[in-house]
């Protein structure tokens, strides 16, 4: 298991990570971010979008519970599952479509329970002395190594 932490004071530096995660996704990729409210998920999704797709304005998904955007190479699946009643519902918005055809940013992860797929990066951002400690893992070889060439620069 590959774990790279950050720590972050600023939405800037949030924003800038979530940049610089963007350059690694490919198709099929998950990026499951977990954090309560405020802590910065919709930053970082935000900036990811942004840096692969060159989208003015990004909208939370919070109403829609999922939003998609042309990447290229692939379609970004945006997803803002606070709202969801059970995990069962992520059929519902085209879960396996986009855990197979794009790449899925998950906010609120946890509540897809077992459906949540154990080869995501996972993205966990909690509260530190002046900002936010971000720490990204990977569980797969494949995206462990990945992980390690693209933060170990």
């Amino acid at each position: 298991m590959s774990d790279f932490t950050f720590l972050t004071q600023t939405e800037a530096e949030t924003a800038s990570l979530g940049q610089k995660l963007a350059l690694l996704a490919r198709k099929g990729d998950c990026f499951a971010l977990f954090g309560t409210l405020g802590m910065g998920k919709s930053v970082l999704a935000r900036s990811f979008i942004q840096s692969l797709t060159g989208a003015g304005e990004v909208p939370s998904p919070t109403f829609t519970l999922v939003q998609l955007y042309d990447a290229p190479g692939f379609t970004i699946y945006h997803f803002d599952l606070y709202r969801l009643k059970s995990p069962e519902e992520i059929f519902e918005l085209g879960m396996e479509e986009a855990l197979y055809e794009g790449v899925s940013l998950i906010e609120w992860p946890e509540r897809m329970g077992a459906y949540l797929p154990r080869d995501c990066f996972r993205i966990d951002i909690l509260p530190a002395a002046e900002g936010r400690k971000i720490s990204i893992t990977a569980f797969s070889g494949e995206r462990q190594q990945r992980l390690q060439e693209h933060f170990s620069k």
